[in-house]
């Protein structure tokens, strides 16, 4: 979902930066969009990476495509290197305490939107709406002073806590409507591609409830 949320938003996304995310999942699920000329991922972490290929080759075989590269650093600064050079950013973090606290602030989101190019779109791990609304209200916040169009959307996965997790979906294009994909799959397509994601789900991710929709107001 984190994924195809945000390149399903972008009419032709050739190049895409991954921050995180060295188990190669989101990398995977990237280069199936057939548009993608080149996929770059940011990891801290080389272990990750390393013990990925060994113990998880479903996701980490993706690091065999030629179509990607891999960079070992700090995604902070990693972008601070790149203006106006990638057309999806999808930054697959853990949660804002710790090491990945950084990748919550404002700065972080500014350092994203400069990395784009005209009409780029980014996701971001944005937490579960019934453990951390103070926390997604604030990231709402903080990516409305940077983007023209930032979204919380949310998706269910067992293995979280409380069942759900979110993501900011934000364009630097002010008539994108990112809430409907602008691309999409044949239904055998989406079939043969995707256990999960479909455009039915793209839209439905970000009905929310009530509580929520009050409260990101």
């Amino acid at each position: 979902m984190i994924a195809h949320l945000a390149m399903n938003s972008h009419p032709n996304p050739k190049k895409v930066l991954v921050i995180g995310g060295g188990d190669g999942g989101v990398l995977r699920e990237v280069v199936k969009h057939e548009c993608v000329e080149e996929a770059t991922l940011c990891d801290i972490d080389e272990a990750v990476i390393r013990l990925s290929k060994q113990y998880l080759p479903q996701m980490a075989g993706v690091y065999e495509n030629p179509k990607v590269k891999v960079h070992i650093g700090d995604g902070f600064k990693f972008l601070d290197d790149y203006k106006n050079e990638f057309d999806v950013i999808i930054t697959d973090s853990s949660d804002p305490d710790g090491p990945a606290a950084s990748l919550f602030q404002k700065s972080y989101f500014e350092l994203l939107n400069g990395a784009l190019r005209d009409g780029g779109v980014i996701t971001t791990q944005a937490e579960n709406q019934w453990i951390h609304m103070h926390i997604i209200s604030q990231l709402k916040k903080d990516c409305k002073e940077v983007f023209p169009v930032a979204e919380w959307a949310y998706t269910t996965i067992p293995t979280y806590p409380g069942g759900q997790i979110g993501f900011m979906v934000c364009c630097k294009d002010a008539n994108r409507n990112v809430k409907v994909p602008l691309r999409s799959w044949s239904a055998e397509e989406e079939v043969k591609l995707c256990k999960y994601y479909n455009a039915e789900i793209h839209k439905a991710s970000f009905v929310l409830p009530t509580f929520a929709k009050l409260a990101l107001q």
